[in-house]
């Protein structure tokens, strides 16, 4: 299988591959056209790769501008499992929009930048001052509930078209956030079977082939956080499980190249 990625550390060792850099996409036109699939683009290679060039991508065209803002990816939940999002508005950072907000939300509640990951743009607004100061630095207001829970999210892992692993990320003493960036623990014990299956409903429903969907309980019921499609892998990498190898697996089950592939040798630089 011939294969160009975008993103060489989220590929290494896969047979078959090439890397080209994404700002140098017009000048390896050829090589992409005759690729079977292009793997990891960024954000703005999507609609010419897609619609341009007619090729796969992987992640899917919706993994990627669906992951890419929370705004979008908070409205396509929306449509998917409302019951299962906190309840979240989305505003013109306003004046008057400023005003209903303190005006809606007790506190705390929480405040996110629409373009940010782990754990960074995520913020818990305790007061007044807390709020004005995220307004002062954000193009729009993206404002939750607060859903109390006992300082620990999931971390539910998809690839293809199935879950890869799941695990706790448990918040450090005195931590708003969970991630593991953030000094967040792991484990991997007593992984609620409701929350992968909400997990793999949502996904197949919006075509989300590579993320780590982040789910927070609250008064026992799963509430999806978000998702993110350039997910950390420490708790994938302790537990032996090669994204890669799950990568090539799944690009074999839904690429039909016009040759044959390369033989399923192990990867190299994976044990």
């Amino acid at each position: 299988m011939n294969l160009v990625t975008f993103n060489p550390y989220r590929t290494i060792g896969i047979p078959g591959i090439k890397y080209v850099k994404p700002e140098q996409s017009f000048r390896e036109i050829d090589t992409l056209r005759n690729a079977d699939a292009l793997l990891f683009p960024e954000t703005w290679q999507t609609t010419f790769l897609t619609y341009g060039l007619k090729k796969p991508i992987f992640p899917s065209i919706e993994s990627i501008q669906l992951g890419f803002s929370k705004v979008e990816m908070t409205r396509a939940l929306w449509t998917i499992c409302p019951d299962h999002v906190a309840y979240t508005e989305i505003l013109a950072n306003t004046e008057q929009n400023r005003v209903h907000v303190l005006d809606t939300f007790p506190y705390p509640f929480v405040a996110k930048e629409s373009r940010n990951s782990m754990g960074k743009g995520v913020f818990l607004i305790n007061c007044k001052d807390d709020f004005n100061h995220y307004a002062t630095h954000s193009d729009v207001l993206y404002v939750q509930e607060y859903l109390p829970n006992e300082d620990k999210d999931l971390r539910v892992c998809i690839i293809g078209d199935k879950i890869v692993t799941a695990y706790w990320r448990t918040a450090s003493q005195g931590s708003f956030l969970h991630n593991i960036s953030q000094g967040g623990q792991l484990c991997f014990d007593f992984i609620p079977e409701d929350a992968c299956e909400l997990v793999l409903k949502v996904a197949r429903a919006l075509n989300i082939n590579h993320a780590g969907f982040d789910i927070l309980y609250s008064n026992g019921k799963p509430y999806i956080l978000e998702f993110n499609i350039l997910f950390g892998n420490q708790g994938i990498r302790e537990q032996g499980i090669s994204l890669e190898r799950e990568i090539y697996d799944y690009l074999l089950k839904t690429i039909n190249p016009p040759k044959p592939t390369a033989p399923l040798t192990p990867l190299k630089g994976i044990s």
